[in-house]
């Protein structure tokens, strides 16, 4: 695999901000980035119907259940679960706990 100069700012980010965001189009290598730069992080693909109807049906419970340590890939196809991430994110009081991908501009 290629290193890329993303991987050493994706490291920093992670102790500044709660939840990055890696966007960009359709097999750019957002995914592989991902993993590669967390690769401890629990890896949730939102392409899963059953993952994503649970995250559309019980955004609390799913983020309960994929609270911390977690990258959420392609979260444009759950727009709901973004307006539960800050509040989320908020009570953990912890930077670089979500890595969110996503191919479209989903705001």
């Amino acid at each position: 695999m290629i290193d890329r100069k993303l991987e050493k700012e994706l490291s920093t980010l992670k102790k500044e901000f709660p939840i990055i965001a890696i966007l960009g189009p359709r097999q750019s290598g957002k995914t592989t980035i991902s993993q590669k730069v967390f690769k401890h992080y629990t890896y949730v693909s939102l392409e899963d119907f059953d993952i994503r109807e649970f995250a559309s049906n019980d955004p609390r419970g799913f983020l309960n259940k994929y609270s911390e340590n977690v990258i959420f890939d392609e979260i444009q196809r759950v727009p709901l679960l973004i307006s539960y991430l800050q509040s989320h994110v908020d009570k953990l009081k912890k930077n670089g706990a979500i890595i969110i991908t996503g191919s479209h501009n989903f705001l």
